[in-house]
């Protein structure tokens, strides 16, 4: 089996942790009312090569990132393909939901998430 140690960069530390304690509306929600409950384990605000993850689930090498309003920003979009090729290289798979897609379709995201866990 592969090493699930993913290096980072140390100096990310404290703004994971800073992101940990003030999670987004969205955030909140998957975290509290999905993901914590689940058999595999997901790490909230995984700082990951020079990024930092939303989620990452280590035994299944797989980010949820949660996109609000600053990724529809002009350039954004190029910096999110950008870290998603990234963290592919890795040997990561990311998967994106918008901040509405999780509090406007919850139960969908939830199996979506379901189905990535079970194809990993």
């Amino acid at each position: 089996m592969a090493a699930r140690y993913r290096a980072y960069r140390r100096s990310l530390t404290p703004r994971a942790q800073a992101l940990r304690r003030d999670p987004t509306p969205a955030e909140r929600k998957l975290w509290y009312e999905f993901l914590s409950a689940l058999p595999q384990k997901f790490t909230r605000q995984k700082p990951i090569g020079r990024y930092i993850a939303d989620f990452y689930c280590a035994s299944k090498r797989l980010v949820l990132e949660l996109d609000g309003d600053t990724h529809y920003m002009p350039g954004a979009g190029q910096y999110d393909a950008r870290r998603t090729t990234d963290l592919n290289a890795l040997g990561v798979r990311v998967i994106r939901f918008t901040n509405a897609e999780v509090m406007e379709s919850f139960e969908g995201v939830c199996a979506a998430i379901e189905s990535a866990l079970e194809e990993s």
